[in-house]
Protein backbone atom coordinates (compact mmCIF):
# COMPACT_ATOMS: atom_id res chain seq x y z
CA UNK A 1 0.00 0.00 0.00
CA UNK A 2 1.28 3.55 -1.10
CA UNK A 3 1.81 5.60 2.19
CA UNK A 4 -0.07 8.55 1.65
CA UNK A 5 1.09 12.05 2.39
CA UNK A 6 -0.72 14.83 4.33
CA UNK A 7 -1.52 18.47 3.51
CA UNK A 8 -3.47 21.15 5.41
CA UNK A 9 -5.03 23.73 3.52
CA UNK A 10 -6.15 27.05 4.55
CA UNK A 11 -7.24 29.79 2.61
CA UNK A 12 -8.53 33.48 2.85
CA UNK A 13 -11.84 34.61 0.68
CA UNK A 14 -14.30 37.13 -0.63
CA UNK A 15 -16.81 34.56 -0.19
CA UNK A 16 -17.86 31.16 1.93
CA UNK A 17 -19.37 29.53 -1.25
CA UNK A 18 -17.81 27.16 -4.35
CA UNK A 19 -17.08 29.69 -7.22
CA UNK A 20 -16.21 32.53 -4.38
CA UNK A 21 -12.94 34.85 -4.83
CA UNK A 22 -9.60 33.12 -3.32
CA UNK A 23 -7.53 35.79 -1.82
CA UNK A 24 -4.81 33.58 -0.54
CA UNK A 25 -3.79 30.26 0.15
CA UNK A 26 -1.52 28.03 2.15
CA UNK A 27 -0.62 25.08 2.84
CA UNK A 28 1.74 22.44 4.83
CA UNK A 29 2.93 19.13 4.30
CA UNK A 30 2.89 17.12 7.42
CA UNK A 31 3.63 13.61 9.16
CA UNK A 32 2.54 12.56 12.49
CA UNK A 33 6.72 11.47 13.45
CA UNK A 34 7.87 14.40 11.69
CA UNK A 35 5.05 17.85 12.31
CA UNK A 36 5.50 20.19 9.35
CA UNK A 37 7.81 19.61 6.64
CA UNK A 38 7.40 22.18 4.10
CA UNK A 39 4.95 25.26 3.94
CA UNK A 40 3.36 26.97 0.35
CA UNK A 41 2.03 30.13 0.39
CA UNK A 42 0.65 32.75 -2.32
CA UNK A 43 -1.80 35.28 -2.57
CA UNK A 44 -3.83 35.74 -5.63
CA UNK A 45 -5.31 39.31 -7.36
CA UNK A 46 -8.80 38.97 -6.70
CA UNK A 47 -9.37 40.83 -10.74
CA UNK A 48 -7.93 37.34 -11.85
CA UNK A 49 -10.65 35.61 -9.96
CA UNK A 50 -12.98 37.90 -11.29
CA UNK A 51 -12.04 37.57 -15.00
CA UNK A 52 -12.68 33.89 -14.25
CA UNK A 53 -15.95 34.32 -13.12
CA UNK A 54 -15.47 33.94 -9.47
CA UNK A 55 -17.02 36.08 -7.25
CA UNK A 56 -17.64 37.91 -3.99
CA UNK A 57 -20.38 38.05 -1.39
CA UNK A 58 -21.01 41.82 0.28
CA UNK A 59 -21.46 40.52 3.97
CA UNK A 60 -17.24 38.82 3.29
CA UNK A 61 -15.83 42.47 2.27
CA UNK A 62 -17.70 44.09 5.54
CA UNK A 63 -16.73 41.37 7.52
CA UNK A 64 -12.65 41.91 5.90
CA UNK A 65 -13.23 45.43 7.34
CA UNK A 66 -13.13 44.54 10.83
CA UNK A 67 -10.14 41.94 10.55
CA UNK A 68 -6.74 42.69 11.97
CA UNK A 69 -4.58 45.43 9.74
CA UNK A 70 -1.79 42.48 9.23
CA UNK A 71 -4.36 39.95 8.42
CA UNK A 72 -6.15 42.47 5.46
CA UNK A 73 -2.49 43.20 4.39
CA UNK A 74 -1.28 39.55 3.38
CA UNK A 75 -4.78 38.52 1.93
CA UNK A 76 -4.94 41.34 -0.21
CA UNK A 77 -1.45 41.60 -1.60
CA UNK A 78 -2.62 39.42 -4.96
CA UNK A 79 1.04 38.62 -6.29
CA UNK A 80 -0.11 36.11 -8.55
CA UNK A 81 -3.21 35.50 -11.23
CA UNK A 82 -5.59 32.73 -10.18
CA UNK A 83 -3.93 30.55 -12.85
CA UNK A 84 -0.11 30.69 -11.15
CA UNK A 85 -1.34 30.29 -8.27
CA UNK A 86 -3.11 26.75 -8.75
CA UNK A 87 -0.39 26.04 -10.92
CA UNK A 88 2.42 26.52 -7.97
CA UNK A 89 -0.07 24.71 -5.29
CA UNK A 90 -0.15 21.70 -7.98
CA UNK A 91 3.40 21.77 -8.55
CA UNK A 92 4.10 21.80 -4.78
CA UNK A 93 1.00 19.09 -4.22
CA UNK A 94 2.30 15.08 -3.48
CA UNK A 95 1.47 12.98 -6.48
CA UNK A 96 -2.72 13.00 -7.36
CA UNK A 97 -2.23 9.13 -5.55
CA UNK A 98 -0.89 9.83 -2.40
CA UNK A 99 -2.24 12.58 -0.69
CA UNK A 100 -4.74 13.14 1.81
CA UNK A 101 -5.93 16.68 1.58
CA UNK A 102 -7.13 18.53 5.15
CA UNK A 103 -9.68 21.63 4.89
CA UNK A 104 -11.17 23.68 8.60
CA UNK A 105 -14.65 22.58 7.00
CA UNK A 106 -16.02 19.45 4.97
CA UNK A 107 -17.91 22.21 2.64
CA UNK A 108 -15.14 25.15 2.65
CA UNK A 109 -11.42 25.21 2.13
CA UNK A 110 -10.92 22.05 -0.28
CA UNK A 111 -13.99 22.98 -1.77
CA UNK A 112 -13.93 26.14 -2.74
CA UNK A 113 -10.49 25.77 -3.71
CA UNK A 114 -11.20 22.50 -6.25
CA UNK A 115 -14.12 24.72 -7.86
CA UNK A 116 -10.89 27.50 -8.86
CA UNK A 117 -9.43 24.59 -10.46
CA UNK A 118 -12.64 23.94 -11.84
CA UNK A 119 -13.37 27.54 -13.34
CA UNK A 120 -9.57 27.70 -14.45
CA UNK A 121 -10.06 24.12 -16.70
CA UNK A 122 -7.21 22.59 -14.31
CA UNK A 123 -6.95 19.37 -13.03
CA UNK A 124 -7.54 19.38 -9.17
CA UNK A 125 -3.96 17.46 -7.91
CA UNK A 126 -6.27 15.49 -5.34
CA UNK A 127 -9.17 12.60 -5.21
CA UNK A 128 -12.16 13.86 -3.81
CA UNK A 129 -12.45 11.10 -2.18
CA UNK A 130 -9.21 12.04 -0.60
CA UNK A 131 -10.62 15.15 1.06
CA UNK A 132 -10.30 15.11 4.99
CA UNK A 133 -12.01 17.74 7.88
CA UNK A 134 -9.96 18.54 10.01
CA UNK A 135 -13.36 20.57 11.44
CA UNK A 136 -14.83 17.62 12.31
CA UNK A 137 -11.84 15.99 14.08
CA UNK A 138 -11.44 19.57 16.33
CA UNK A 139 -15.10 19.90 17.18
CA UNK A 140 -14.66 16.11 18.83
CA UNK A 141 -11.40 16.89 20.31
CA UNK A 142 -12.60 20.82 21.85
CA UNK A 143 -10.43 21.18 25.06
CA UNK A 144 -7.51 20.21 22.66
CA UNK A 145 -5.16 23.53 22.61
CA UNK A 146 -2.09 24.96 20.97
CA UNK A 147 -0.60 28.08 21.00
CA UNK A 148 -1.60 30.14 17.12
CA UNK A 149 1.04 30.81 14.94
CA UNK A 150 1.72 34.16 13.67
CA UNK A 151 -1.71 36.13 12.60
CA UNK A 152 -5.40 35.07 12.60
CA UNK A 153 -6.46 34.95 9.31
CA UNK A 154 -3.29 34.55 7.82
CA UNK A 155 -4.14 31.55 5.07
CA UNK A 156 -0.14 30.21 6.24
CA UNK A 157 -0.27 30.60 9.87
CA UNK A 158 -3.92 29.27 10.04
CA UNK A 159 -2.85 25.93 8.04
CA UNK A 160 0.18 25.49 10.40
CA UNK A 161 -2.16 26.46 13.85
CA UNK A 162 -4.65 24.03 12.43
CA UNK A 163 -1.93 21.42 11.58
CA UNK A 164 -0.59 21.62 14.90
CA UNK A 165 -3.66 20.83 16.68
CA UNK A 166 -4.56 18.00 14.64
CA UNK A 167 -1.09 16.38 15.32
CA UNK A 168 -2.08 16.97 19.09
CA UNK A 169 -5.29 15.68 18.53
CA UNK A 170 -4.02 12.68 17.08
CA UNK A 171 -0.98 12.17 19.68
CA UNK A 172 -3.99 12.22 22.51
CA UNK A 173 -6.43 10.06 20.77
CA UNK A 174 -4.40 7.52 19.59
CA UNK A 175 -5.63 7.76 15.89
CA UNK A 176 -4.20 7.12 12.43
CA UNK A 177 -4.14 9.68 10.28
CA UNK A 178 -3.30 7.41 7.69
Amino acid sequence: MTEMKNVMIDIETLGTRPGDTILSIGAVKFTAEKGITEEFYVTIDPESCKAAGLRAQKSTLEWWEKQSPEARAAAFKGEFSLNVALTKLTMWMPPIDTVLVWGNGANFDNTLVAAAYRAMKMDVPWHYWNDRCYRTIANMFMKTRVERVGTGHHALDDAKTQTLRLLKMQEEAKFSLR
